[in-house]
């Protein structure tokens, strides 16, 4: 099969799934109108009309949905055969391009980039620290680590692991002002928020009782995952962290864990999650090997949450 008619493939099927050419477009990394000129030259190679268009809607002809069908099976073997011969290869060469959040600098990650090209010398590792929700296609990155609870998007996911959230604070602000039994009486102490990539007000506990949503006023803010574990290690007030960044100070002492019988979850009562995402042009062989180091170290390590 040509590569024009795979990238025809591609681009139909994505335009399919997504509802729209300019969806769709975003995620090929293409303009809408080269979707619209891609989807119709197939239409013409087949003597067919594949998709049904009005104002605002888009659907598929009968022989639309047969070929859709077959589209998808055509690019599965496609993709089972490069993966295959990227089996074969015995390294991985070029560079890597992807975001991670700020925390991301202290913890966890350095190690495993180092073991990465320990292993594969000739892999270049080009790294953009930040809290702020980036997106991999308008920053020409291979991919992008977020954590947090994921958000609907038209980016492919890859998650890595799910963790809990906790409240900690350091044992000289508990000296000083307490330890909150309940969630309830948090209103009485200074509440630490990371302000980015979104401000979330509102807190859902969870534990084995219960759920319980809080609204929480920041007491002192701050737009970085270091600067949060730093004020709350200098006794500011109670913050959200993620457990795997938390433990090892509560282990050491530096940070206690408070209200442990609750975790910290989303509305619909969902773990954080730490993922990647990228565009549906997928993911370079090399890309894809640090990702999965990623998760396997994660998941060795005990990030996952604990178990209720």
């Amino acid at each position: 099969m040509q590569g024009r008619t795979l990238w025809e493939l591609k681009v139909f099927c994505a335009v399919v799934e997504k509802h729209s050419f300019v969806t769709a477009a975003r995620v090929m990394g293409i303009s809408p109108s080269s979707a619209t000129r891609t989807v119709q030259a197939l239409e013409t190679q087949l003597g067919v009309q594949l998709l049904q268009r009005s104002h605002k809607l888009l659907s598929l002809s009968a022989a639309g949905e047969l070929y859709y069908e077959s589209a998808k099976k055509m690019l599965e073997v496609q993709a089972e055969a490069e993966n295959d011969i990227a089996s074969l290869q015995s390294g991985a060469t070029g560079s890597i391009r992807f975001s991670a959040p700020e925390i991301f600098s202290r913890f966890f990650l350095p190690q495993q980039i180092g073991l990465l090209t320990q292993d594969f010398p000739d892999v270049r590792i080009d790294v953009l620290y930040t809290d702020i929700m980036v997106d991999p296609i308008q920053e020409n990155l291979d991919f992008s680590i977020r954590g947090a609870y994921p958000l609907s998007s038209e980016l492919i996911g890859y998650p890595l692991w799910d963790y809990d959230r906790i409240l900690c604070a350091s044992p000289a602000y508990i000296a000083k002002h307490g330890a909150p039994d309940e969630p309830e009486d948090l209103s009485d102490h200074a509440i630490v928020l990371h302000t980015a990539p979104r401000i979330l007000k509102d807190w859902y506990f969870k534990s084995d009782a219960r759920t319980l949503r809080m609204h929480m006023p920041a007491t002192h803010r701050v737009s970085s995952g270091t600067g949060l574990y730093e004020l709350i290690r200098a006794g500011m007030g109670i913050g959200r962290l993620a457990a795997w960044v938390a433990k090892p100070a509560i282990e050491s002492g530096e940070l206690l864990h408070l209200c442990p019988a609750y975790r910290m979850v989303s509305s619909s009562g969902k773990n954080p999650q730490m993922h990647a995402v990228y565009g549906a042009k997928g993911l370079p062989r090399r890309a894809k090997m640090l990702l999965e180091v990623l998760r396997t170290k994660g998941l060795e390590q005990g990030f996952e949450p604990t178990k209720r």
